[in-house]
């Protein structure tokens, strides 16, 4: 069964707990970085990095409760975490795309791209979606070629801590969504 998901955006003044809790049902991807669990307080920092950055939004990806009657009780079970405009003016920037690990392999993390992927092209009038995956991160790389990403050929070194991490550039275009091509045929 599909899961019935939203995306809400965060606020700090409501969401920094739950946020810190979903972090905390991540624990793999913590411990990629060499960290036991997700440092206390990673949430709050997080979303006042986000508050201070231009174009920078967190979006929950949350879960109806009732499944069969949505509009009532949701949970937090994920985050998408983007920032428009960035490198260039129809350029967005995706950070993170995260799901809780017991949530995860459910589809939830391609339902959160396909909603949040039409907004981006025809409301926010993106082209180009950009993102950054760790050379070791191969589940990471093979969910978003599986959403049509593909590979830029650029990569950077990047420090998370006391690791150095080789970030591996993809793109996906979102020009035909906004109506300005065809889509292709398949």
């Amino acid at each position: 069964m599909t899961e019935l998901i939203s995306l809400l955006p965060l606020d700090p003044e409501y969401h920094t707990g739950a946020l810190q809790e979903l972090y905390r049902a991540t624990p793999h991807y913590w411990q990629m970085y060499n960290l036991a669990a997700s440092p206390d307080g990673q949430a709050g920092r997080d979303m006042a990095d986000a508050a201070a950055t231009a174009g920078r939004t967190m979006m929950g990806i949350v879960r109806h409760l009732d499944q069969e009657h949505p509009g009532g009780e949701t949970v937090l079970i994920g985050l998408v975490d983007f920032r428009l405009c960035w490198p260039n003016a129809d350029h967005a920037y995706l950070g993170m795309l995260m799901v809780a690990e017991p949530f995860q392999r459910r589809g939830i993390g391609s339902q959160a791209w396909g909603l949040l992927r039409p907004w981006l092209a025809q409301s926010a009038q993106i082209s180009t979606v950009r993102l950054g995956v760790e050379q070791f991160n191969q589940k990471a790389l093979h969910f978003f070629s599986a959403l049509g990403f593909t590979m830029t050929g650029e990569a950077n070194r990047i420090r998370v801590g006391e690791k150095l991490v080789r970030l591996l550039y993809m793109e996906q275009n979102l020009i035909s969504e906004r109506g300005d091509h065809e889509p292709a045929q398949q």
